[in-house]
């Protein structure tokens, strides 16, 4: 990892502190998830960055892989986590923040024991540090507290990440493991989900995040304007349909004048057809709430960088 990578790591990392401070200050009861999407996109753009992935509110059960299209009247409520993921020329960072918006804090304490587990995998981030010291680190949280409401989401982890790559390949368990591959030369995210419920999560619908999945037939001009645009402007990073309807709404490039309704025909058509991936809601399994706190790391030349904290 070269000097200049690691500077697009620190100023991704940059970015998204700046970002979840934004959250902080923005984020009501009541507010609309599509309100909060826009403001984070728009937020990102005037700090110089650009979306790593469309921003994931996550309410309640609702663990991972949801973010709100236009005509979402869907409101903040209970408890949201907000997963912010921030790129610099294609070098990504990745965080995630929880907030509690009940009236009685009933989640105060499932925050501060999901913020514990990820300081106290913190501390342990050093040169030389093996995957598996985070599952031990994590464990040791858990056994502190020994408390019965809680528990860590095992098929939840943290990820390595890679140039326009969120998930490249290494897995960061946030449990006891026997993983003894050392971290260096590599961004990596830890990122311990913890729940009141069973501690599993099962895939929903459709949850509005796509993926570029591979070429298929595509035969219809509009489709293959739309493949073509998420090829030159997204590449191997996830979008979601706000974003191609800012663009052509902005800039006409895809002459659907912005229209969502289109837009969302086209990728159903590209879903279906195995060209476009859409990633499925993961919700607790017992349909109790979530909360997730997360943080990129930094290991090369020696060197440890937390560049979202």
């Amino acid at each position: 990892m070269d000097k200049n990578e690691i500077d697009s790591y620190v100023k991704a990392g940059k970015i998204a502190r700046e970002i979840k401070v934004f959250a902080r200050e923005i984020v009501k009861p009541g507010m609309k998830l599509i309100d909060i999407a826009n403001l984070i996109d728009a937020k990102i753009l005037e700090l110089g960055g650009e979306g790593a992935f469309p921003v994931n509110l996550g309410l309640n059960e609702i663990a991972a892989h949801f973010t709100p299209t236009s005509d979402c009247d869907i409101v903040a409520e209970g408890i949201l986590k907000i997963d912010i993921g921030v790129a610099v020329d294609g070098f990504i960072a990745d965080c995630a923040i929880s907030f509690d918006l009940t009236d009685d804090g009933r989640f105060d304490d499932m925050i501060r024991f999901n913020e514990e587990i990820l300081a106290e995998a913190s501390k342990i981030v050093k040169v030389g540090m093996k995957v598996k010291d985070v599952g031990e680190a994590v464990q040791k949280v858990v056994e502190k507290w020994d408390d019965k409401r809680f528990a860590v989401i095992k098929s939840l982890c943290g990820h390595a990440l890679g140039r326009n790559n969120i998930h490249a390949g290494l897995t960061i368990s946030n449990y006891r493991n026997e993983n003894k591959k050392i971290l260096d030369n590599v961004a990596f995210a830890i990122e311990p989900f913890v729940t009141m419920g069973v501690g599993d999560v099962i895939e929903g619908k459709g949850g509005g995040i796509y993926v570029l999945k591979g070429e298929g037939q595509v035969r219809d001009l509009d489709a293959r304007k739309v493949l073509e645009f998420v090829k030159r402007e997204y590449g191997t990073r996830p979008f979601c349909l706000r974003w191609l309807a800012k663009a052509d709404g902005g800039s006409g490039v895809l002459g659907f004048g912005g229209s969502e309704t289109k837009l969302k025909f086209i990728l159903g058509n590209l879903v279906r057809a195995g060209v476009f991936y859409e990633y499925p809601i993961l919700v607790e399994k017992s349909r109790m709430p979530v909360s997730q706190i997360e943080n990129t790391f930094v290991i090369a030349g020696g060197e440890v960088i937390c560049t979202t904290m």
